[in-house]
């Protein structure tokens, strides 16, 4: 059986109807007796770049020692037309964050899979430090081993004060090399002392990489930097109601 980590995240691919638009990376989150599947928010939606998937699959593996099992589950973004995804804000505006909850019964019986919890969240800013090292656990540009369908890891260290608003938003910064791809990826730290199943702490999500208008594209590097947002925003777009701390688009109540 593979490490509990690379069971905890697993690929989706956005469509239109049956219309391949995307991939990224997610990963799945519990809390009480709720699943959620948590990625980048403009997986689902990004008006930007006119990314309007009306549906996810996300793959599983149906089989905890033959890895090479696996199948696609299909979920529908939207319901009676409305989203069925949460998304928060706050005062930096809106954060790159969505979790969509996923019926127990669209899970196969014998699924080979790991969910993060609230146990997972640091408790306090002192457990996590600047420099310290950290892994992206993703499917860069699609790059996975394809025979068990398996994700990549990047590792990183955490590259701005932790717990520090990088210039008043809500994330920190990274410096593993990522790719498209990689969006929605959870950002962890070791902690072997924690025991348990899946022995890391949740410390953000994923979300983009990050680099200078001006840069000079021949005489500089790319800066390499990444933004993770806080995933204690988890506990806001699982909780049973909405936090009063999150401004959560009226589409999404449906699903709170």
């Amino acid at each position: 059986m593979a490490e509990s980590l690379l069971l905890s995240t697993a690929r989706v691919t956005t469509f239109d109807g049956d219309r391949l638009l995307t991939g990224a990376s997610g990963f799945f989150f519990e809390r009480d007796d709720k699943l959620f599947f948590v990625t980048s928010r403009h997986v689902v939606v990004d008006a930007p770049s006119k990314h309007f998937p009306n549906r996810i699959e996300i793959e599983l593996h149906t089989d905890a020692v033959d890895l090479t099992r696996a199948l696609a589950i299909s979920v529908w973004l939207y319901a009676d037309g409305k989203s069925v995804w949460r998304q928060g804000s706050d005062l930096g505006g809106e954060i790159d964050v969505a979790a969509i909850e996923i019926p127990r019964s669209a899970i196969p019986a014998g699924a080979a899979m790991f969910a993060f919890t609230p146990g997972h969240l640091p408790r306090s800013l002192d457990e996590v430090e600047v420099g310290s090292v950290l892994l992206v656990v993703g499917f860069p540009l699609g790059f996975h081993d394809v025979v068990h369908h398996l994700p990549v890891v990047r590792q990183a260290v955490v590259a701005s004060s932790f717990g520090v608003r990088f210039q008043g938003q809500g994330y920190f910064l990274t410096d593993a090399r990522t790719h498209r791809g990689t969006s929605g990826a959870p950002v962890v730290m070791r902690i072997p002392s924690a025991g348990g199943k899946l022995p890391w702490k949740l410390l953000g999500v994923h979300s983009a990489r990050m680099d200078m208008s001006t840069r000079d594209l021949q005489l500089d590097e790319s800066l390499g930097l990444n933004l993770a947002w806080y995933a204690d925003i988890l506990l806001t777009l699982t909780a049973p109601s909405p936090g009063v701390d999150a401004v959560l688009p009226p589409q999404t109540q449906a699903q709170a």
